[in-house]
């Protein structure tokens, strides 16, 4: 029987990539997406069971279906991968309050829960890998996206903090750290009027998954997802001040008038 994974923002994007690394090293996939067209995943990933859930994963339920439509695989839990989230460009004396907690529930709240579930999971088995999908974001201020970097940071911490704990049941944690990535995260969030509108300049998706999985079955504690480039940016702004961060970052995401 193969090995099993858990995939949450499965359908498209990186999390899609990841599903994909995974499927290519003999994991079924659980493929967690919130619109219909997860279910056609199982025809992008052939030759492993794909078995895909639509759910919202900001509602109790949506973790719930999630949840069980793994115990009914009657087998352990492999891989768990929290990938989903999204974003919200613009000022933040402009932006709506009513998506910005919608972003707080799905890239914070649900991933705790979902997480707790996986954890207790794993930490039973005494055995398991958990990827947890950040930001470079997490590293730096994020004005015009004020609300979205916290978010990442909060996670980039939480799997820190949560690799110390589950060494003790032979579980690893690994952030992936993705720099900006050619999908349409940024269309998504409402930012096609700035420079991160544009997807010339940025990472592939595949790359990125593809650095998360190695990094994943490496046991490494986090890598930044991207090309050279992107590696060194990372590093250089490990050693800039967070008002020259901000005033950077602000240049990219800056609504244009």
């Amino acid at each position: 029987m193969n090995p099993l994974a858990l995939v949450t923002g499965a359908s498209a994007g990186i999390g899609l990539k990841i599903a994909q690394e995974l499927a290519e090293r003999g994991h079924d996939i659980i493929a967690v997406g919130s619109s219909e067209r997860v279910s056609s995943v199982s025809e992008k990933i052939t030759g492993v069971q794909i078995y895909p859930v639509q759910a919202d994963l900001t509602a109790d339920e949506g973790i719930e279906k999630i949840w069980s439509t793994f115990e009914s695989q009657g087998r352990n839990l492999d891989v768990a991968v929290l990938n989903a989230g999204k974003s919200l460009g613009g000022s933040f004396h402009d932006t709506d309050l009513d998506e910005e907690l919608y972003m707080l529930n799905l890239n914070v709240i649900s991933q705790v829960k979902l997480a707790k579930r996986v954890v207790r999971q794993l930490a039973q088995q005494r055995d398991g890998r958990i990827l947890i999908t950040t930001s470079m974001s997490a590293l730096t201020p994020t004005p015009f996206e004020s609300i979205y970097g916290p978010t990442r940071a909060f996670m980039y911490s939480f799997a820190q903090g949560l690799r110390e704990e589950m060494k003790d049941y032979n579980v690893s944690v690994t952030a992936l750290l993705p720099g900006a990535t050619a999908t349409d995260f940024h269309h998504t969030a409402k930012m096609d009027n700035t420079k991160f509108g544009d997807n010339s300049w940025k990472n592939e998706p595949a790359l990125v998954a593809k650095l998360g999985v190695d990094a994943l079955f490496a046991g490494k504690d986090h890598v930044i997802g991207g090309s050279e480039a992107t590696q060194k940016d990372a590093q250089r702004k490990r050693t800039m001040s967070d008002i020259e961060k901000a005033e950077e970052f602000a240049r990219t995401s800056r609504p244009s008038k």
